[in-house]
């Protein structure tokens, strides 16, 4: 009886102990990868806020290229069909 008392607990132990292991392999991966989570967080807010400078960019281009055309338009001349309101 205490022999197989004895096998069954060294079997339980060795089954604890991969256990262990496995559980310490799965929260370093955990780890790994919300650390990657959290990269790719990073860069996709770089990524926006370097596209909605870009769009700022573009409209403000824009706003300067209407200027410039209304400064070089004569003054009193109307706008041909299509153009401005």
């Amino acid at each position: 009886m205490k022999e197989k008392l004895t096998q069954r607990l060294k079997s339980l132990q060795a089954e604890f102990e991969a256990g262990q292991n496995l559980l310490a392999d799965y929260e370093s991966k955990e780890r790994s990868l919300r650390e990657t989570l959290l990269r790719i967080s990073g860069a996709i807010m770089v990524l926006e806020e370097m596209l909605a400078d870009s769009v700022e960019e573009i409209k403000s281009q824009e706003k300067q290229t209407i200027d410039i055309h209304a400064e070089t338009q004569p003054q009193g001349e109307l706008a041909p069909a299509g153009e401005g309101t």
